[in-house]
């Protein structure tokens, strides 16, 4: 027979009883709350910050845009449209519901695909449940004589910029 295996040895017995138990489980439960506690603090002391790109575009030099011509670009939403009063640009998000229009050249209108608005090449409403005419973004001239877009600013219609 093996010396730890003796009645009289020196090891303890390993037994749990149920106080000792419950209380282990009372404090290990503390200790993940409070983690998870510390975790969620964290999260909502740390900035949520939403990068979102510049809302002023570069549209370019003005001699790629055609007389008569209206340019979408999907990946900013705005349409340039130049015509014999100069530039402007409008936005080619529709007032409805936010859904992206297009241009119909064989109509001449901007068309919005989801529920059937209808707008003129100035942007006025002709058609449909929009609650309101497409709006008109500033538009100017660059230093490096490139066309600029501020989507950020909204401005009244028919203000043309004239090169």
């Amino acid at each position: 027979m093996a010396e730890d295996s003796k009645p009289g040895s020196a090891q303890p017995e390993r037994k749990v009883d149920r106080r000792a138990f419950f209380a282990r489980l009372g404090l290990s439960s503390l200790g993940l709350a409070a983690a998870g506690t510390l975790s969620f603090s964290y999260q909502y002391m740390s900035p949520n910050v939403l990068y979102e790109p510049s809302p002023i575009v570069n549209a370019g030099s003005p001699e790629k845009y055609a007389m008569n011509s209206v340019t979408e670009d999907q990946v900013t939403g705005i349409y340039l449209i130049h015509l014999q009063e100069g530039f402007f640009s409008l936005s080619a998000i529709c007032t409805h519901l936010g859904c992206m229009t297009a241009w119909r050249q064989d109509l001449g209108i901007i068309a919005c695909p989801c529920h059937g608005s209808r707008f003129t090449r100035y942007g006025k409403k002709i058609a449909g449940p929009a609650p309101k005419p497409l709006p008109w973004y500033r538009t100017w001239l660059s230093d490096g004589g490139d066309i600029m877009v501020d989507r950020a600013t909204v401005i009244p219609p028919m203000q043309f910029l004239r090169i």
